[in-house]
């Protein structure tokens, strides 16, 4: 038997080497045709009252999904009831809707094994229903239920509002927690987009306020539905006529939004946290999606610290030194108000200063020195090549696809941004680096055993403040 095996192998590995006088191409030989991508269709139609329908068809399994955007979010709360969206949010998804009280409600999706949840974003609430497709037309009923006469049940709503106060009362177990709250509230002081909630803003909120907010944002005119799976693109639209059709098409909702305060001059800001690691996050203003200059700055931003092991901060940070397990930086592009840019890192206290340090010089190289045409080229092409993955299914392709037009990208915005990414040269990079870089603006939030580096971290030509958090 032994014999016979290895007269297989043999057999086998005679047919995978090469014959005489045949070389085999090493791989930066090979070549291959030019990736081609092109976005998927989507089927794009508004309804007689207002309600935008995005739907892909895919009969590939028996399942049905639907995500929901509704304009409004947490973004025009009211600062002295900060946490009414979030809290609404819970209660519309636990409350109850139309003849089904909570538990009813509850158990109607189980049944189903659907797949229900609502979130409050920052310009959107959102509601995601996923469920097989012969439950699609009940499944419908209750959705049309949920959003036209949600029962808020109060006990629901104390549930809820309990669930965030324990929450709030154990924000500072988590040193992140802690540097990312104080961080935007660093950078948007008395904003909504630098205000956590509190025991008395949640205290402060009534279920008149969530029923008042329901009856704000929650009609036709603010729908834009995201639908695929195994459904016919007629029956989808006549059934979303049928649950929906009656419905008064309403006001869309003005986006206006506060403007943001101008950015504070930088400071270290050290948090005391009885731990034997430093967390550090640190950040300034940042851009919009309206900003031409948003393809170079991801550029940059990849040779900084968006590239994981092939940027700067990884390679000098953690692969040459050691100091920190992970380190990285981000531009938040800004839907409508800018983002931040933000770095983080964390290290042991011990070396606090010294990653701080780093970070704040390979940030300042950016502005100074250009970039090499190799990190160029890498970064480039790692943007371009990975963009393909935000479309790995056909629910992702259709939100994606609701989440351009509800946010007032240019239309062609995806079909081209692989072009505008391999359109960014060295001097694109420098540019925009020296635009939106700013070392004397960041805010640099230190949390950790804060006796342990506050000395070294006074000579890094930031002002050094202590904050009680």
């Amino acid at each position: 038997m032994k014999v016979l095996l290895y007269f297989v192998i043999a057999i086998f590995l005679s047919g995978c080497v090469p014959g005489p006088g045949k070389h085999l191409p090493r791989p930066d030989q090979l070549h291959f045709a030019p990736l081609e991508f092109r976005f998927p269709e989507v089927a794009v139609e508004q309804l007689d009252n207002g309600a935008r329908l995005y739907l892909k068809e895919d009969h590939e399994l028996p399942l049905v999904n639907l995500t929901l955007m509704v304009e409004g979010g947490s973004i025009s709360d009211p600062l002295d009831k900060t946490g009414l969206s979030s809290l609404f949010a819970q209660a519309l998804a636990t409350g109850g809707a139309g003849n089904l009280g909570p538990d009813q409600l509850e158990a109607e999706l189980e049944a189903m094994a659907a797949s229900f949840s609502v979130s409050a974003n920052l310009y959107s609430y959102e509601i995601n229903l996923s469920l097989q497709k012969e439950d699609l037309d009940r499944g419908f009923d209750i959705l049309a239920d949920l959003l036209r006469a949600p029962r808020f049940d109060r006990d629901r709503i104390e549930l809820a509002r309990q669930q965030m106060l324990e929450s709030i009362h154990r924000r500072n177990d988590e040193p992140g927690g802690i540097a990312a709250r104080l961080l935007d509230e660093t950078l948007a002081a008395g904003h909504p987009l630098g205000s956590s909630p509190t025991d008395e803003t949640v205290s402060a909120i009534t279920r008149a306020d969530l029923v008042a907010l329901h009856e704000r944002y929650f009609h036709p005119a603010n729908f834009w539905f995201a639908v695929s799976g195994d459904v016919d693109r007629d029956r989808l639209a006549d059934r979303l006529e049928k649950v929906l059709g009656s419905w008064p098409q309403g006001d869309r909702w003005v986006r206006d939004f506060p403007t943001l305060p101008d950015s504070p001059p930088g400071h270290i800001l050290l948090a005391e946290k009885d731990v034997p690691q430093t967390t550090i996050l640190m950040g300034h203003a940042g851009i919009s999606k309206d900003n031409p200059d948003q393809y170079a700055l991801q550029v940059a931003n990849f040779i900084l610290g968006g590239g994981g092991f092939n940027s700067r901060l990884m390679r000098e940070v953690r692969s040459n030194r050691g100091l920190a397990y992970s380190v990285y930086s981000y531009f938040q592009i800004g839907r409508y108000l800018p983002g931040f840019f933000i770095a983080s890192s964390e290290t042991k206290s011990e070396s606090t200063a010294e990653v701080v340090s780093l970070m704040l010089t390979l940030i300042r190289q950016m502005r100074e020195q250009p970039v090499t045409e190799t990190e160029l080229e890498l970064a480039k092409q790692s943007l371009i090549n990975s963009f393909v993955f935000a479309f790995e299914n056909t629910h992702a392709i259709v939100a994606r696809q609701v989440r351009i037009d509800y946010y007032d990208y240019p239309r062609d915005y995806l079909e081209r941004y692989r072009q505008r990414i391999s359109a960014v040269t060295v001097d694109d990079v420098l540019q925009v680096c020296r635009k939106y870089l700013h070392p004397d603006l960041l805010q640099v939030i230190l949390v950790g055993r804060t006796s342990d580096f506050a000395d070294q971290v006074v000579g890094l030509g930031l002002p050094v403040e202590k904050v009680d958090f």
